[in-house]
């Protein structure tokens, strides 16, 4: 029985501290102030977690497993490379509006303070979901003979730097800007000049 609690008790933690991301903008969340949003004392929180690091470690391994099995299923169920890039950006904005507190993770402004790994994780997280984004425009010229105008590479980085703004912004203005805001008429205008037909030889 106490091994099924573990795992509730754990994420009971994570969850409390997601809500005190969002609800305690610009504060620094201290382990006590979480403590109590749990109801439990200090010392039962680390015996889940070793250290406030490892719970912001927690949070990124749930984005990461949130977002990245989606895509498998995008990539499942989505053909052509447009909607691809179309649907993985909107899941990203989508998931950061709805987990306000997360969007802050994504954002970076919580980490400052915390050690480099935290955010070098977030940073990696961005690096791979841009490689998905290149590795889906790539495909694109063998799967439906299109190419990109620009490359691959600056193609993908321009797109995950809209969806990285979009979400720094719902951040700024303390979650008021939302970033699925302008997105379907944005993303008509940058798709429309993504791809193009690959010359044929003559």
């Amino acid at each position: 029985m106490s091994d099924d609690r573990k795992p509730r008790r754990r994420e009971q933690i994570l969850q409390a501290l997601a809500i005190m991301l969002e609800e305690d903008s610009g504060k620094r969340i201290t382990t006590a102030a979480l403590a109590r949003q749990v109801g439990v004392s200090e010392a039962a929180l680390y015996r889940h977690f070793p250290s406030k690091a490892r719970m912001f470690e927690g949070l990124i391994d749930f984005i990461e497993e949130s977002i990245f099995a989606r895509i498998t299923r995008i990539l499942d169920d989505i053909p052509d490379a447009t909607t691809r890039c179309g649907t993985i950006l909107s899941l990203l904005l989508g998931f950061a509006e709805k987990n306000p507190g997360l969007a802050r993770v994504l954002g970076g402004d919580v980490l400052t303070g915390e050690t480099a790994r935290l955010r070098q994780r977030v940073h990696q997280l961005f690096e791979r979901l841009e490689t998905q984004l290149k590795q889906v425009l790539r495909e694109a010229e063998l799967r439906e003979g299109l190419r990109t105008n620009i490359s691959a590479s600056a193609a993908a980085n321009l797109l995950i730097a809209q969806a990285e703004g979009r979400i720094s912004q719902y951040v700024r203005s303390d979650f008021k800007r939302l970033p699925t805001e302008y997105w379907d008429d944005q993303w008509t205008l940058l798709s429309g000049q993504l791809l193009r037909t690959t010359a044929q030889p003559a």
